[in-house]
């Protein structure tokens, strides 16, 4: 999987460190939402606009959902649990594939491990790719592949980051920046278009992610002696400088954030 799900540099942390990683960003993840708005994602998203994402998208009872890049599916696991969906998640970290799965326990979720493109066999109602679009530097290939899994008014929902390539100076700033590739929302657009993906709808969560983005920050910083004995300094450092940058970018607009559902036609 791209870096934590393209947005937020969370650290890579070894088998047996999993639980007290999990437990520290766990407690300053709750910390920064409001009640009931985290379920362990690892993005800017909450939980209120995941279930819009996935109303928007008609998933329902029956519904297969191909969830790419899914991390520890916190996002995934709570859908299938509300909706009754036939899920199937997908990401390129073993330990992730591993941790989702234990968390999963009796919801009738599958997980693989598998980096994408390409895509698993099969064909699937929707396609779900929340927070990682970013880290995909070849996005023509990516939707192409979610074309060819989707059925004929199967979806395709996501998130996207917009905005333009970025400078030197500013892939500086940021950790892991060969997973960071914003796109115009236009050329997005004709990409979705020229694989036969229709839009159908769209809304802009750029000002909610910027609040969540620094919500995060303030957070991590105030339990972080609790963070780095978890994950390590060199790791904190990171995760807070990520965090400080998409902070700033969002907030002054550099980055624009979307949500949006496409239809193969």
């Amino acid at each position: 999987m791209p870096a934590a799900r393209g947005v937020v540099s969370t650290p890579v942390v070894r088998q047996d460190e999993r639980a007290p990683s999990r437990t520290a960003l766990w407690r300053a993840g709750e910390a920064a939402h409001a009640r009931g708005e985290y379920v362990g994602q690892e993005s800017f998203m909450r939980a209120g606009e995941i279930r819009a994402l996935a109303a928007r998208a008609g998933i329902g009872p029956g519904v297969s959902v191909l969830d790419l890049c899914c991390g520890v599916a916190g996002p995934g696991r709570m859908i299938t649990a509300e909706s009754g969906c036939r899920y199937l998640g997908v990401d390129g970290s073993a330990s992730a594939v591993q941790t989702a799965r234990g968390l999963a326990g009796g919801l009738p979720c599958r997980f693989e491990q598998a980096h994408v493109p390409p895509l698993p066999d099969g064909r699937f109602d929707v396609v779900l790719l929340l927070e990682t679009m970013l880290a995909f530097r070849d996005k023509a290939v990516l939707v192409e592949a979610v074309a060819g899994v989707l059925p004929t008014a199967g979806r395709f929902a996501c998130t996207v980051e917009e905005g333009s390539p970025l400078t030197p100076g500013e892939r500086a700033l940021m950790p892991d920046a060969d997973t960071v590739w914003p796109i115009g929302l236009a050329e997005l657009t004709g990409l979705l278009r020229a694989a036969g993906l229709a839009v159908t709808w769209q809304e802009e969560w750029t000002a909610a992610h910027a609040a969540t983005a620094s919500a995060l920050l303030r957070s991590y910083e105030a339990d972080a002696a609790g963070i780095s004995a978890a994950i390590g300094g060199p790791a904190l450092a990171d995760l807070l400088r990520a965090h400080r940058t998409w902070a700033d970018w969002l907030g002054s607009g550099r980055v624009r954030k979307f949500a949006l559902v496409a239809e193969k036609r």
